[in-house]
């Protein structure tokens, strides 16, 4: 009994670690890649972002702890059990009401905003349960407040994430890799931006000069005429006369004003067109290292993987099939039936397993935090960063869920049973087809979205112009 409580007192201190260690790498990420360029004013956020990420972090390190073997089987379902109500209460209850709060403080409009913020949390918990309605996500035994009602809704929403980010990074990544994508671009043509955006400069800066000195003769005249007598004869006309001019200046001026205005779009198009194209000319450079080979190569593994996935997925859906063997068994069973190869399926299945999980675990968090970068970079302003951070925890929450609810199918049978008694009787093969129909629409949509782009470069516009 003693030897037993040493061991439960030692695993715990060993989840604790780790879970600390997660934290603080979401502190420092928080703080040394989305917080970079702006101030943090607001300490909560920061931890419901920390906290989220280091329990998702902890769903998967559970995963590689039931295939490995770490700590006894009791404590390993508790803390599965303890890690999914934390995650689903922070993405149910807190994150959620902390977002509506936040979102009621950037709207100064309302006097009463806590009843507003909870009028906005019960809309989101409605439309979550309401969420569960049209998917046959789960048996109808389940009851209303079981833990598989919650699991099953983060699911659909995580699921989704996870396909539309893996449709369009099937698609960009040969996109972005391969140089045969890559387009032509000649000094010359950047030479011809840059004159043309030159000269729009020095048009803005010429009229932006005729309008002071139309202003200060605006002032001048104005300012010469309350020591005059505007009912003397000829004084009169004379007034009269500068009265009409300082009337058709201020026409040019609103005149001059708009074209300003046209000028500095072109201007900013422009500029962003020449970067586009400086861009374009470092890739060409790049592509032709040992490295930029490298990736190329990578391109085109990624290429035949999205034509294999999207067809993969069309025969899924045509047929209504959901695999029932993990890759790694599966694999196993060829190399012994048809190559006559002798090896201990046990042993080698368990290795294998946690190397696949593995790498899918690091690959994910990886392209999660890199994804949820780029977002934040593109749409972020100093008003809306904390909220964005918010909704950015409550998708990676769901995310990471959604993660360990499609790797079941990953790992052997032995280890699938305790993922399967902890999540729940779900209908996973609702989720796996789900995916499927999503990852599809999204491979296809990127395809169309990127040719679209590469038809409308820069320099197809050089060629007209």
């Amino acid at each position: 009994a003693v030897l037993y409580d040493m061991g439960v007192i030692v695993n715990s201190l060993l989840m604790f670690s780790t879970q600390i260690l997660f934290f603080g790498f979401g502190w420092l990420f928080f703080m040394r890649q989305l917080f970079k360029n702006y101030e943090v004013r607001n300490a909560m956020v920061q931890l419901v972002f920390s906290v989220m990420f280091a329990l998702s972090c902890t769903l998967f390190e559970l995963i590689i702890f039931e295939i490995v073997g770490i700590m006894d089987s009791s404590l390993r379902y508790f803390q599965w059990q303890m890690n999914l109500y934390l995650i689903l209460t922070l993405l149910i209850f807190l994150v959620p009401l902390y977002t509506s709060h936040q979102l009621v403080l950037t709207i100064r409009m309302f006097q009463s905003r806590r009843w507003l913020s909870l009028a906005i949390w019960l809309l989101f918990v409605y439309l979550f349960w309401r969420l569960g309605d049209p998917f046959p996500m789960l048996s109808p035994r389940h009851g209303i407040f079981s833990i598989e009602q919650a699991i099953s809704r983060v699911g659909v929403v995580g699921v989704t994430v996870m396909a539309v980010l893996s449709g369009f990074g099937a698609v960009n990544a040969p996109y972005t890799y391969m140089a045969y994508f890559m387009r032509d671009v000649k000094d010359s043509d950047i030479q011809t931006l840059e004159r043309r955006l030159m000269q729009t400069m020095d048009m803005i800066i010429s009229k932006k000069k005729r309008i002071v000195i139309m202003e200060k003769q605006s002032l001048k005249y104005s300012g010469s005429s309350p020591g005059v007598s505007r009912n003397s004869s000829g004084m009169g006309r004379v007034w009269g006369m500068f009265s009409g001019i300082v009337s058709n200046g201020g026409e040019t001026l609103t005149l001059l004003h708009q074209e300003i205005s046209a000028l500095e779009e072109l201007s900013r198009q422009l500029f962003l067109e020449v970067v586009d194209l400086h861009g374009v000319k470092e890739r060409i450079a790049y592509s032709k290292t040992l490295k930029g080979r490298y990736f190329d190569l990578v391109g085109h593994f990624f290429s035949v993987y999205c034509v294999y996935k999207i067809f993969m997925c069309t025969i899924n859906i045509i047929f209504d099939r959901v695999g029932k063997v993990d890759p790694v068994t599966r694999g196993f069973e060829i190399a012994v039936k048809y190559f006559g190869i002798k090896v201990d399926v046990t042993f080698w299945s368990q290795h294998v397993s946690f190397l696949l999980v593995g790498i899918i675990v690091i690959t994910s968090i990886r392209g999660l935090l890199i994804t949820l970068t780029k977002f934040f970079y593109a749409i972020s302003s100093t008003k809306s960063s904390n909220l964005i951070v918010l909704l950015m925890a409550e998708i990676m929450g769901m995310y990471f869920v959604s993660s360990v609810l499609l790797m079941r199918m990953n790992v052997p049978e032995d280890y699938r049973r305790i993922i399967t008694e902890v999540l729940g009787q779900l209908e996973f093969s609702f989720y796996h087809r789900w995916f499927d129909v999503i990852f599809l629409i999204s491979a296809l949509s990127s395809i169309g979205f990127l040719y679209l782009a590469h038809k409308q470069s820069p320099e197809k516009h050089l060629a007209t112009s």
